[in-house]
């Protein structure tokens, strides 16, 4: 039976589409029109779909909040975002309250069972105003979808790394034929098609997680929502319920290939038949391990929240060029262009610049200067470094905002991070350059060791010299037991990096 397996109980297809339509007619009684905002601050958790069906339902905009953020955060995405209303978790809401906006319309959802044990979760009052999730959407009559209203698309906020996040409004297509060959498209390089059995254990605030959930659910498949990703369990779902399709980070594929080969053994996995993974770089080494144990099923996208997806893999292409993220995926048009916007020849590092043909324009919600500095032309980046070769295979170096430039040589931490995670006893390191007088910028790296690893930075330093030479060597080595780092696997760089250039800058006058 298609529908989402949620807290123990399939809710089908059909039921989703019933409660998103009494929550859609909520939303309508408290003046959401279309092309408002509606904010969701949740974890997985039905409810999350059923808040996303209803936006849509009413021609709204869905805005999923990253519920790791700070309530000062929040208030911002928010108030930057318009949002009339804002559905969350009563124990997120809790953190969130004394920061809302007056004339806010909230709706409470207490946390199922399976989250309440997942994150350890105790009851939090509401207070009056606030109105219980279930209650007040099945406390009315459906609406009907409204066919006059545009189709509008969720507006991601981007991670928020390097600074204040900026909403990502996608515009409408003017040629619906094309938009729809897009989307297709789209999706097949996700790894969501029509009758797949799936689960879902990534953080679906992020926009590649929630788009392989809100289409496995408008296909009609069957879906597990997880509270949050635990790698042997994963395995027993996929064997209980002869899962075909995934979804996964290579964060999670490092936890899954530090099973014991025993456990990993023991689940019969002969269902899958496509595992997707994208969203942040994906280490040689552990790449390699995931297609030798899972076989060649293991494909790998590119891309970003203002331009979808731009390349796909699959492991046969990865074998045989090791390191691409792919080529272009059908309609796209990819380049890489130096500073002086002039195309680069194959295998020469530049900025990454694409177009998506029938995807439509976006724009960063209240700030169109900074869509501007995206833009090339028609062309649009993301602020990705890397090459094309010979056969049109894209590579990555790194994030151009995160490239060190030292003695006047660019250096990409990627490498580094790379080569590091081969080293015995690092569990996870972040690479970034700080301030030098010499120099301008010199490396440093932030290692979190294996639990009970004896590390030592004079070692750190000599692996990286061995491999690397010593223009790559990071000057200051620190360790740390935990790294901040996202759900999706992106680090927060900002958070290690900035301590450095402020202690180094002017004092205020």
């Amino acid at each position: 039976m298609s529908g989402v397996l949620s807290d123990r109980r399939l809710v089908t297809t059909a039921e989703l589409h019933e409660r998103a339509a009494g929550a859609a007619a909520g939303f309508r009684a408290v003046g959401v029109e279309a092309g408002d905002s509606v904010a969701l601050l949740l974890r997985n958790d039905v409810s999350f779909v059923e808040a996303m069906l209803a936006a849509v339902r009413v021609g709204a905009s869905p805005v999923p909040l990253n519920w790791h953020s700070s309530a000062e955060e929040i208030a911002y995405v928010l108030e930057d975002s318009g949002a009339k209303v804002l559905v969350a978790h009563d124990d997120l809401l809790a953190r969130v309250r004394g920061s809302l906006q007056p004339g806010l319309h909230v709706r409470r959802v207490e946390p199922s069972r399976d989250l309440a044990l997942a994150y350890g979760l105790r009851p939090h009052p509401p207070c009056e105003s606030e109105h219980d999730w279930a209650e007040w959407r099945d406390g009315r009559a459906t609406d009907a979808v409204d066919e006059q209203a545009s189709p509008r698309n969720t507006m991601f906020y981007t991670s928020g790394t390097t600074g204040r996040p900026k909403g990502v409004r996608r515009l409408g297509s003017s040629d619906p034929a094309a938009a729809l060959q897009a989307t297709l498209v789209q999706l097949a390089a996700l790894g969501v098609e029509p009758g797949g059995r799936s689960v879902m254990a990534a953080p679906m605030y992020h926009a590649a997680p929630n788009v392989f959930t809100m289409a496995s659910v408008m296909f009609g498949n069957f879906l597990v929502i997880e509270p949050r990703f635990e790698a042997e369990r994963l395995l027993a779902l996929i064997e209980e319920h002869r899962l075909s399709h995934l979804y996964l980070v290579p964060t999670m594929f490092v936890r899954l290939l530090r099973l014991e080969e025993a456990v990993r053994r023991r689940y019969d996995l002969s269902s899958l038949r496509r595992v997707t993974h994208g969203a942040a770089p994906c280490p040689e080494h552990v790449k390699r391990a995931m297609i030798d144990w899972l076989g060649p099923v293991v494909d790998e996208f590119y891309g970003g929240t203002e331009v979808g997806l731009l390349t796909g893999s699959t492991s046969s292409e990865w074998l045989e060029h090791p390191g691409t993220v792919g080529r272009a995926l059908d309609g796209v048009t990819l380049k890489v262009l130096g500073p002086d916007g002039a195309e680069l020849p194959v295998r020469t590092p530049g900025e990454i610049f694409a177009r998506v043909e029938g995807f439509g324009d976006f724009t960063y919600e209240n700030n169109p200067k900074a869509r501007e500095e995206v833009a090339n032309g028609d062309l649009v980046t993301i602020g990705d470094v890397g090459y094309l070769d010979e056969e049109g295979y894209l590579y990555l170096c790194d994030r151009k905002r995160d490239m060190v430039i030292s003695g006047g040589a660019n250096i990409y931490p990627i490498e580094i991070e790379g080569c590091l995670l081969t080293m015995a006893g690092v569990r996870d390191v972040a690479v970034f350059g700080i301030p030098d007088e010499e120099y301008g910028e010199v490396l440093a790296a932030v290692v979190e060791p294996e639990p009970g690893a004896r590390l030592e930075s004079a070692a750190v330093r000599l692996y990286v010299g061995e491999r690397l030479g010593g223009l790559k060597v990071p000057r200051v080595v620190e360790f740390s037991e935990k790294l901040p780092r996202e759900d999706s696997g992106k680090i927060f760089k900002r958070k290690l990096r900035d301590p450095y250039w402020a202690a180094a800058a002017p004092p205020a006058i």
